[in-house]
């Protein structure tokens, strides 16, 4: 049995994936500036769908080729149906190499020449924090193609769950299409889907057509969900971070978008795979932080500032939730999370204000019956149609990007 035998698919339209070409690859790659063979330094391999991790071992004064190594791997297995790969690095003392001033050809080879099997799980070796994974994807988000159908993208994030943002992201969603605008809703929540009960469409499963998703019309927009796909049975997402992120470039990708002007996509809380995947391989126009006025939102929040401004993409603005509430028996009005969180953030970062929304049932409520606010017309509706309007004119101010009308997903 081949040790590739455990490649499969995150769903059901086919990975190509040429198995025995992957091999060849890895057996037979040189170290830059050595006689070393890469077989030797492997300590593990995984493959999820179309994602290769691969563990290798190195030493200080290869740390220079690293990249290098990277990138000719990642090109050859490109051929061979790998989209992703991502580099683990394990740096080994001076001492495990041998004396000091050898060159990395001073290490012997290894006597079993074996790949290391295929592994379901993670890599178990610990990674050494200052040599970072290195992710196949382009590393400025500025050379990421756009989507020939999607204008825009935006990203509706927060560092911590319990914020409201999914509700957000229906509302933001809803008001801009009310704009006039033609609007697209992907659930990247892979872990915590949300969005197909707020639309009033849990249950319902995508069409599949010539092997791609046919989205779900909601209030006329464009809507697809990891919710859609796994049924309306409360079953857990327990993957790990490849197979979430093959999941949702599978989403973005292999889907039937119609021409949008905005494809809205509903984050999962956190700095993790999937925002660091969207950064790399989906063109983003800009972020929309929803942060409580609490301290420790806003803690948060300002992680997931700091990651968008690492990676190039904009960050139109931060939207406070929750920011006050009015007693609907006596009409007083307390701000129970604090004050001022939006505005520190703004003031912070040099980002607008996008907007504050109330702490108000009715939101809940409507988002619970499948019906959000925009489409009832409660009491939060103004607030989300003048946030929709703030985002517009923040998009407006960014250079567009170029798109590739030849791209093949």
């Amino acid at each position: 049995m081949s040790w590739l035998s455990s490649l499969k698919s995150v769903f059901s339209p086919a990975q190509e994936v040429k198995e025995d070409d992957i091999q060849t690859v890895l057996q037979n790659y040189v170290l830059p500036n050595s006689s070393n063979a890469l077989k030797d330094r492997i300590s593990q391999v995984n493959v999820e769908g179309r994602v290769l991790q691969l563990t290798i071992n190195t030493y200080p004064e290869e740390k220079d080729y690293l990249q290098q190594i990277h990138d000719d791997l990642a090109d050859a297995l490109e051929k061979c149906g790998i989209q992703e790969l991502n580099l683990h690095i394990i740096q080994q003392k001076n001492a495990a190499h041998g004396e000091a001033g050898h060159s990395c050809s001073s290490k012997p080879k290894a006597e079993n020449s074996n790949l290391p099997p295929v592994m379901d799980a993670s890599p178990k070796a610990e990674v050494d924090p200052n040599n970072p994974p290195i992710q196949k994807a382009a590393p400025q988000q500025r050379d990421v193609a756009a989507h020939p159908r999607i204008q825009n993208v935006i990203l509706v994030s927060s560092g911590k769950g319990g914020v409201g943002k999914s509700t957000t992201t229906v509302n933001l969603a809803l008001a801009l299409k009310k704009l006039g605008l033609k609007v697209g809703v992907l659930d990247a929540d892979i872990y915590g889907p949300s969005i197909p009960t707020m639309l009033g469409n849990a249950g319902r499963t995508p069409l599949i057509e010539n092997e791609n998703f046919v989205p779900i019309d909601a209030y006329g927009m464009a809507v697809l969900s990891i919710g859609h796909l796994i049924g309306a049975h409360n079953t857990p997402v327990a993957w790990r971070g490849p197979k979430a992120t093959g999941a949702l470039m599978q989403l973005f990708n292999q889907t039937l978008w119609p021409d949008l002007d905005v494809l809205v996509i509903d984050m999962p809380p956190g700095t993790g795979d999937i925002q660091l995947t969207l950064a790399q391989r989906i063109p983003v126009t800009g972020a929309v932080i929803v942060t409580t006025p609490q301290n420790v939102a806003l803690m948060d929040a300002t992680k997931g500032i700091e990651l968008f401004n690492k990676v190039n993409i904009p960050v139109l603005g931060v939207i406070e939730n929750m920011s006050t509430h009015i007693c609907s028996n006596c009409g007083h009005e307390e701000q129970i999370f604090g004050t001022g969180g939006g505005d520190q953030l703004s003031e912070q970062y040099e980002i607008p204000l996008l907007g504050r929304l109330p702490l108000n049932v009715q939101i809940r409520e409507n988002a619970d019956n499948g019906k959000p606010s925009v489409v009832a017309q409660d009491e939060a509706a103004d607030s989300y149609m003048n946030i929709a309007q703030a985002v517009m004119v923040q998009m407006d101010k960014l250079p567009k990007r170029q798109r590739d009308d030849k791209r093949i997903f």
